[in-house]
């Protein structure tokens, strides 16, 4: 097993442009703590090699105190192998991370902090609806950095109303902080979101495609230039700083999902947990699994290393399709992408595909282009 994932499913405020699984009310806090604990025990048996890393995130992990966060992090290490100095990652908002919280972190053994800043400018984070304000974000970043060395922010690009000038001054802002790690993504219109809602009603309007990719170029150029790799499609770190965690998803190595709504690999299949606290709490007391689980085929495997390969530094390895897939499907994949080489949005190094600079912006629309729906006549 690569890592652990936690799910918390629990946050203050609900933001306007968010989908993922949580609940403003804390009022079951203490319940799903108990039934959190519950899965990491009913899980045991499927850890086959020592944990590299442990990830909290949500929702937001940070509105937990250091005494249920304590009870989940003893429960993993009694519960499971885990390697000597594993990467500890909890994500946290900025209004939570007070100096003694921090103080706290440290001393239950986080060694890495992503703090969920989003954006510096205070008119963007009332847009989007978020708890702490400009100030907020650079003071808590300031805190952080004096306990923990292994710092990483978010930042949203994208942004109704934002111009190329608004994007320049949040980056300016983060290179300042001289963080050694930034996850950065545009702004998606999800579903059943506020979002959605304002602009179906016209209150706001989205950016230019064009005027989005501008800001994806200008983020790219400008933490390359500072010193930053861009490993992923969203992330950039420092030599040394890339998040473990997340790499491991996307070398596909095995991890386990807990709490509701989380996902989990363990090799060949997938599975994942009720998207519904009640439901969850309701089956971990009867002692089951909450969990849908669908096993891979061929196809899907084809598909997913498309996806995740073409979002990565390191490409959909040619070699590695031959000799899991079979040469049929490396032969396949290098006829279908001809044309996106032609086009200069994806090329061959090294033996592995990967997107060209002007093809990166493109990276999941090109991996949704190349998908398989059946190869064949391969179904398993």
């Amino acid at each position: 097993m690569s890592g652990i994932y936690l799910h918390i499913p629990f946050c203050k405020k609900a933001c306007h442009y968010c989908n993922f699984h949580f609940s403003t009310s804390m009022r079951y806090a203490n319940d799903m703590i108990t039934a959190i604990r519950q899965e990491i025990r009913l899980r045991k048996q499927d850890a086959k090699v020592p944990v590299e890393t442990i990830y909290f995130g949500g929702g937001t992990p940070s509105v937990l105190s250091p005494t249920q966060l304590r009870l989940l992090l003893d429960e993993v290490n009694s519960s499971f192998s885990v390697v000597a100095d594993p990467e500890i990652t909890l994500e946290a908002n900025p209004d939570d991370l007070s100096p003694e919280y921090i103080n706290d972190l440290q001393k239950l053994g986080f060694n890495r902090l992503s703090i969920g800043v989003q954006s510096f400018l205070d008119d963007e984070l009332t847009l989007m609806n978020r708890a702490h304000n400009g100030i907020e974000a650079l003071s808590s970043v300031e805190y952080a950095k004096k306990r923990f060395d292994n710092v990483s922010i978010d930042l949203l690009f994208g942004n109704p109303n934002t111009t190329l000038g608004d994007w320049k001054r949040n980056l300016d802002y983060a290179l300042q902080l001289e963080v050694p790690h930034i996850s950065s993504y545009a702004l998606t219109l999800e579903s059943k979101t506020a979002l959605e809602r304002f602009v179906d009603k016209g209150v706001v309007s989205l950016l230019d495609e064009g005027v989005v990719e501008a800001q994806f170029h200008h983020l790219v150029d400008t933490l390359t230039l500072a010193g930053y790799d861009h490993y992923e499609l969203s992330s950039f770190g420092k030599p040394g700083y890339h998040s473990q965690n997340n790499t491991g998803y996307w070398q596909g190595k095995t991890y386990l999902g807990i709490g509701p709504s989380a996902h989990g690999f363990d090799g060949d299949q997938r599975y994942w947990n009720v998207s519904n606290n009640a439901s969850y709490l309701k089956q971990i007391a009867k002692e089951e699994l909450p969990q849908t689980i669908e096993k891979l085929s061929v196809v899907d495997r084809y598909n997913e290393s498309i996806m995740i390969g073409l979002r990565a530094s390191w490409g959909v390895s040619l070699q590695a399709m031959e000799n899991d897939l079979g040469l049929r499907y490396r032969q396949h994949l290098e006829k279908q992408a001809k044309r996106f080489v032609d086009e200069g949005l994806l090329h061959i190094e090294n033996n592995a595909l990967k997107t060209t600079r002007k093809g990166a912006f493109l990276a999941d629309g090109i991996s949704a282009d190349l998908f398989l729906i059946d190869f064949l006549g391969a179904s398993s």
